[in-house]
């Protein structure tokens, strides 16, 4: 009989994610081509407790995961999520018992990696335990498979034999295959006394999980998630649109310094408000202007490419977006760029590698945004002056010895 990981993930990302998607596709042709890997596709389990209050969305279709048990062809099933982060090899776990997991939270077990010993019957009879709507506190595969083993708690603590036989009954895995990443965010090392290093997961927030290329250096560990892709999965899949981006971006920067519009010579109006208006309404277009260059770059982004690709796109493309705004209105460009060079400084004072903990890193990052405050206020009022002086003196209003144009005229040029 073989062995085999299944890989699970949290299933919002799969859905919602195009990204996401692309890369799990990937990863399926990839896995079937050069590993031999036999994919299974199968049809989405009805979720009884969609409905029940306070039910999150994203874990609709998370109880996919039982179809594990059902992979008879196989002696040993280790169940895993993709955000989970590899520092060793666990071919042991192979050797655990019919069920093993590991206790992040000190009452219930973790399902974001398990050890199952397939079987028909489990299957059947979990099946049933959906329809007859047993007991499910959080309406996804965490409060199920908890319930359905509910005394692992009381369980010995997996030893693998030395020998390579495998053992019967249920076993709680040593923490070292679950470690949180918050305890390497807190002390920035690893001090585990109960059991290997082997595994991190990311059970924090969705938006930050590791395959997002925003999550490093926000947070750290997202860099080594990436490593390991690089090194195994690649992004063949997000590199075209980055390119695209890339030459679009320059293109766009070029083009802004090639041709400087002046706005100056707009037009003239005939009455103080319309004038008024018009300058009121030329801030406005200016200030979404520079908000919109900080936040298109983002969501233009594939959202699993590596970060330091991601990082440098997002830079390019605020600086080319700025670029524009900076020549339409003829606003000071250091001016403008003073939250731009901002970020930059956030992002390496975040990833300074050399903090002596978690605690002194958050300290500095707020010291450094106190420090920032300041001057992104500063920048911003005096691109408001600039932005009105620009306005008034070229003459939205008629000239001193020119004469009054007809009511409603306007001259282009």
């Amino acid at each position: 009989m073989g062995k085999t990981f299944c890989v699970g993930s949290e299933l919002n990302l799969q859905q919602n994610n195009l990204w996401m998607q692309v890369l799990l596709e990937a990863l399926v042709l990839i896995r079937e081509q050069e590993d031999g890997a036999k994919v299974v596709r199968v049809d989405n389990l009805n979720n009884p407790y969609k409905n029940q209050p306070h039910f999150d969305r994203r874990f609709k279709l998370s109880l996919n995961k039982l179809y594990a048990w059902n992979l008879v062809d196989y002696e040993r099933v280790i169940m895993l999520d993709a955000d989970n982060l590899f520092l060793q090899k666990t071919d042991e776990l192979f050797q655990c018992g019919q069920f093993c997991a590991v206790f992040i939270n000190p009452c219930i077990f973790h399902t974001g990696l398990f050890v199952l010993q397939p079987s028909a019957v489990v299957f059947k009879d979990m099946l049933h335990q959906l329809e007859v709507g047993k007991e499910n506190p959080d309406g996804a595969d965490q409060g199920f498979i908890g319930g359905y083993f509910p005394d692992l708690l009381d369980r010995p603590l997996f030893h693998p034999p030395g020998n390579g036989t495998k053992l019967d009954g249920n076993y709680r895995l040593p923490l070292g295959y679950q470690m949180d990443a918050s305890y390497y965010y807190l002390r920035l090392r690893w001090n585990i006394p109960c059991g290997p290093n082997s595994v991190i997961t990311f059970p924090g927030a969705p938006w930050l999980k590791p395959w997002y290329w925003w999550s490093w250096p926000v947070l750290p560990l997202g860099i080594s998630w990436h490593e390991q892709r690089r090194n195994t999965l690649g992004y063949g899949a997000e590199m075209p649109f980055a390119l695209i981006q890339t030459v679009f971006y320059l293109a766009m920067i070029a083009m802004t310094r090639l041709a400087r519009p002046n706005f100056s010579k707009l037009c003239y109006r005939r009455t103080d408000k319309s004038a008024s208006l018009i300058q009121t309404a030329l801030k406005l277009v200016a200030i979404w202007s520079i908000l919109a260059a900080y936040t298109v770059p983002f969501f233009l982004i594939p959202h699993t490419i590596h970060p330091l690709l991601g990082w440098s796109l997002y830079c390019l493309g605020a600086f080319a977006l700025l670029s524009i705004t900076i020549n339409a209105f003829l606003l000071p460009t250091l001016t403008i760029l003073v939250p731009w060079f901002g970020i930059i400084g956030a992002l390496l004072v975040m990833a300074f590698p050399w903090y002596q903990d978690g605690v002194v890193r958050a300290l500095a990052v707020f010291g450094y945004a106190f420090c920032c405050a300041p001057l992104v206020w500063t920048s911003f009022v005096k691109v408001m002056t600039c932005l009105q002086v620009s306005l008034e003196r070229e003459g939205f209003l008629p000239r001193l010895g020119e004469p009054s144009p007809g009511p409603g005229f306007n001259k282009l040029y």
